[in-house]
């Protein structure tokens, strides 16, 4: 049998990166008609795909046969990437999963906004890859930006040195409030015993010791839990550093911080982020930012260390349905 070829096409707003192009977008010429041959096409032009990804931090796929969540768990298990479970994971976004590897994105609500962030980028294990499956698209909105780090990362670098080198040498801490219950109408209400995948306190106070957390129990029972020290800058071992973590997401969305910076984000070493470097970051991401519009049955897949990505707020009696599969490698 012939071996399919890619087929790249351009999208508008494409942003252009060296020799690259951000977000990749490949669109199936319509020779790839099922599942297995869906996996077959993976499978032989795998490391073409692995460097359209290094390359460029994402990559859109479109028009495939992949309808629902048992679909999209073979597409993206067909990249024979080691799995990472949300159960597994430390983040307190409230999700509801389909399969053992595929859940929602974001339970929050439709007119809520997800910043742009790293996933799990302020707990002490995240994942390497994301694929993000478009279900069922918005009648309105609902586009995923996604924003490369790299670049943001050498623009604060011009722009503000000794800012990005504070960021780069000290690290960051971040505080995070884990209710009693989980609660689905915030972006962040996962409750401490689902976060930590604990039964009782003695094993939350168990897990946050070896993970190296500190904490405190509120008197309402949530618990207030502060992350050991996480980098802000990832150097990626071939020239590039990227800006990796919950900055933006944290001081833009997260309850109370645009108040109070210091609540939930604060340097390494304690000392406080200056609102102004907070701002800046947050308007140098805008310039590096493609917001993705959805269409039913799309797939993309994302690089978490070169690519921040959130969720824009939607409307319209349709339900935006986008669905996830997290990969460590």
């Amino acid at each position: 049998m012939m071996k399919t070829a890619i087929n790249y096409a351009e999208v508008p707003h494409q942003l252009q990166c060296g020799d690259s192009v951000f977000p990749r977008v490949i669109v199936n010429d319509g020779s790839v008609t099922n599942l297995s041959e869906c996996e077959r096409w993976i499978n032989d032009n795998i490391d073409v795909l692995e460097g359209a990804l290094k390359s460029s931090g994402a990559i859109l796929f479109r028009g495939f046969p992949v309808n629902s969540a048992e679909t999209f768990d073979t597409f993206s298990n067909a990249f024979a990437y080691p799995n990472f479970t949300y159960k597994e994971s430390l983040s307190n976004a409230v999700r509801i999963n389909f399969t053992e590897r595929v859940f929602t994105a974001n339970e929050a609500p439709k007119e809520v906004e997800i910043y742009l962030h790293h996933e799990m980028a302020q707990t002490p294990i995240s994942p390497s890859k994301i694929f993000f499956f478009c279900k069922s698209a918005a009648n309105e909105g609902g586009a995923t930006p996604l924003c490369r780090s790299d670049m943001l990362f050498a623009e604060l670098l011009k722009r503000a040195p000794e800012v990005a080198q504070e960021f780069a040498s000290k690290g960051l801490k971040y505080t995070t409030h884990m209710p009693a219950e989980d609660d689905l109408r915030s972006g962040q209400g996962r409750s401490w015993m689902s976060t930590l995948s604990v039964e009782s306190k003695e094993q939350a106070e168990h897990k946050l010791a070896e993970l190296k957390y500190s904490w405190k129990w509120m008197p309402d029972g949530s618990l207030k839990a502060t992350t050991p020290v996480l980098p802000a800058v990832v150097d990626l071992g071939n020239g590039v550093k990227v800006f990796y973590n919950q900055l933006i997401a944290a001081y833009m969305g997260w309850k109370g911080v645009k108040e109070n910076p210091a609540s939930a984000i604060t340097f390494g070493d304690g000392s406080h982020i200056p609102v102004a470097a907070l701002e800046l970051v947050t308007s140098i991401a805008e310039q590096f930012t493609f917001d993705l519009p959805w269409q039913d049955g799309d797939v993309a897949l994302v690089d978490n260390y070169m690519a921040m990505h959130g969720r824009k707020p939607y409307s319209g009696e349709r339900k935006r349905e986008v669905l996830v599969a997290l990969a460590m490698n």
